[in-house]
């Protein structure tokens, strides 16, 4: 994470294979991100469950079965305020096994966040996820690992 000269906005990015095999190297790093803030278990897990529900969806939703691409994360704090951008670079497709039904996503992502917004175009999808955080905790200064190969 960086951090700016004031000590308030920590930043990370990351990008992943859109695979669902890098699901649950997503949710372990993100973790490793929140652990120097000051959140609970309970919050931790939300924030945890709401990325992983983002990060789903594009690797779901985004890019057909002969194609690959990637989901990024970004995060990022200011004072009282965590947020986290998900984004793909593909388009949207409905699941080949239920294509009319609609999923528990969008909804679990409102419930575990204070704000989703979620914007997509011909660039792809990005879906933004805001948290409250305790005032005056700083992450302490990090750096991301290097990506490992799964």
């Amino acid at each position: 994470m960086d951090q700016n000269a004031s000590g308030h906005v920590e930043f990370v990015h990351r990008s992943w294979p859109a695979d669902p095999q890098q699901l649950v190297l997503i949710r372990r790093e993100l973790a490793g991100w929140l652990a120097p803030l000051a959140l609970s278990e309970t919050e931790t897990a939300d924030v945890v469950l709401a990325v992983d529900e983002a990060a789903a969806n594009a690797v779901r939703h985004a890019y057909g079965p002969d194609e690959s691409g990637a989901v990024e994360l970004t995060l990022w704090t200011e004072p009282g305020t965590l947020s986290i951008e998900v984004v793909d670079h593909g388009s949207w497709r409905p699941p080949a096994d239920r294509p009319t039904e609609g999923g528990r996503g969008i909804p679990l992502m409102s419930t575990m966040s204070e704000a989703v917004l979620i914007h997509y175009d011909e660039r792809g999808s990005r879906v933004l996820l805001r948290h409250r955080i305790p005032q005056g905790t700083t992450a302490q200064e990090t750096t991301a690992p290097e990506p490992s190969e799964a």
